[in-house]
């Protein structure tokens, strides 16, 4: 009998969780059967077990995870076990993607509208944003809403004045808050939510009249999708459940009742996105021995190259913003 070393991955979950929903046969935004297959993939950021599939509407070209996670699978996806060893090229990621320069521009874009008395920041995670958005805002009243109790952890650090943990569509969550902020930002917020659509209404039921909403999001249309394929980093699975065209997030609002006042693309930017795929795909292709979730260690010689490239890890740079939007008229 020959003896093998206990594996030092963290469990695997178990077979009878449901993670997936029924596989969609239409668009989950048009309505449209004609769907085409953008690409299939493993969770290449945490190497969790799995695999994934993203389809996306010939019609309005709305990119979408198929079959997508049940709100069990999202919660188990997210979760970061305890014990379990880190990975630097994934904790550099996510770093960059919520860099400080990156929320200046973000606040920086709601100068034009004055300061404004209260803000709600969805999504806001530690409430890194709002920390900043106060340097150019220092009289308002920012509060934060996240599924995660990180959001409470941020008001005991004094980021965000209110704390509310859950979701937008939550009727529960939004009911007490009606009518009462002048601004509602959802920065990379929506790629991660079961329903794009039920979180901008659920967005604009919270503001007040002539309040505005501040968007930031990736766009699907980006060259590096079709270059870079599941390297390409905005496409995160199986986190990210929605990439959204810009034309439709502008016709959703403008359906809505909304003015669209400033629409600002960033270009590609080809250093970030190419070396950023390059560290997924080094660190995936070599990952360091402790890697989470690699039931065998690969031989200590395999594992080094990997790490210099980890530190190469680039910001998410396909993104639209729509950096002032009024509220229905």
């Amino acid at each position: 009998m020959t003896a093998h070393p206990a594996s030092s991955a963290p469990p695997v979950p178990q077979a009878t969780t449901r993670v997936h929903e029924p596989r969609r046969e239409d668009c989950p935004w048009c309505g449209s059967d004609r769907l085409r297959n953008r690409l299939r993939t493993g969770d290449l950021r945490q190497y969790k077990p799995g695999s994934f599939t993203v389809d996306a509407c010939r019609e309005c070209g709305h990119t979408f995870q198929n079959p997508r996670l049940t709100m069990e699978g999202l919660a188990l996806y997210h979760r970061t076990v305890r014990g379990a060893p880190r990975d630097p090229a994934s904790d550099g990621l996510l770093a960059l993607r919520g860099s400080p320069r990156r929320h200046r521009s973000a606040a920086r874009a709601m100068l034009r509208c004055g300061e404004p008395e209260s803000w709600l920041d969805v999504g806001t995670g530690h409430a890194r944003f709002p920390a900043t958005a106060r340097q150019f805002f220092p009289y308002t009243a920012f509060d934060g809403l996240d599924p995660t109790p990180r959001v409470v952890r941020a008001r005991t650090a004094d980021r965000v004045e209110e704390a509310h943990v859950g979701r937008l569509t939550d009727p529960r969550i939004a009911a007490p808050l009606r009518a009462r902020y002048d601004v509602v930002s959802m920065l990379h917020h929506l790629e991660g939510t079961p329903d794009p659509r039920a979180e901008l209404r659920a967005a604009l039921c919270v503001l007040r009249p002539g309040g505005h909403l501040l968007i930031e999001t990736l766009s699907p249309r980006s060259v590096f999708a079709a270059l870079l394929g599941r390297w390409w980093l905005p496409y995160d699975q199986p986190r990210h459940l929605h990439l959204l065209p810009p034309q439709n997030v502008r016709a959703e609002l403008e359906s809505a009742g909304c003015t669209i006042l400033t629409l600002d693309h960033r270009p590609v930017h080809v250093p970030h996105d190419l070396a950023g795929a390059t560290s997924l795909a080094l660190s995936h292709a070599l990952p360091a021995p402790d890697t989470p979730w690699r039931a065998i260690p690969p031989p200590p010689s395999s594992g080094t190259p990997a790490r210099p490239c980890s530190a190469r890890a680039c910001p998410w740079s396909p993104w639209r913003r729509w950096p002032t939007t009024s509220s229905p008229r």
